[in-house]
């Protein structure tokens, strides 16, 4: 995710690449959930803001595809974090220890198929998922992501199935 790097920069006059903001959650509406409460470096927003901002990362995908009046969708915004990502695991896999991505990943066993969360790239791919983002959320925070919960869980059974009916991705797994 990157809207949410750009609109805290934004708000607080830093440099993107000076910015982190775990996303978790899912991929569209309110299953979106930047914790504020953990950007780096730290900054701050009142209640109100925080709300604000909320929302506008969650609906920022929906932005573009008005602004593109139905014609496309953020396709740069994709590509750039696919590229991100990419790099991102060729360091790990170089052997650069320190690698960090928000990503969708499957979470067993858990009421949830799946969840976007930090993880941790090594060599050998995803090393570990971070759990302590989701430890000393804001309040705000809190309600968000149990209020997200009842929306990803078909949603993620519906993508599975999706991707599942693929052939080509079939015949990975």
């Amino acid at each position: 995710m990157l809207r949410e790097i750009t609109i805290v920069a934004e708000k607080k006059n830093l440099k993107l690449i000076d910015v982190d903001v775990p996303v978790v959650g899912g991929h569209a509406g309110i299953t979106i959930l930047p914790l504020l409460s953990k950007t780096k470096p730290s900054v701050s927003f009142n209640d109100e803001k925080v709300e604000q901002l909320t929302v506008r990362i969650q609906i920022a995908g929906t932005e573009v595809v008005e602004a593109k009046a139905g014609a496309g969708s953020a396709t740069l915004s994709m590509a750039y974090a696919a590229a991100r990502f990419v790099e991102s695991f060729l360091r790990a896999l170089d052997g650069d220890g320190d690698v960090y991505e928000c990503a969708f990943v499957q979470l067993d066993p858990t009421d949830l198929p799946f969840f976007a969360s930090r993880i941790k790239l090594g060599t050998k791919g995803v090393e570990a998922l971070i759990p302590s983002d989701l430890s000393g959320l804001s309040e705000y925070e809190e309600k968000a992501l149990d209020a997200l919960k009842p929306e990803l869980k078909p949603a993620s059974k519906r993508e599975l199935h999706s991707c599942r009916s693929n052939r080509k991705f079939s015949e990975l797994s």
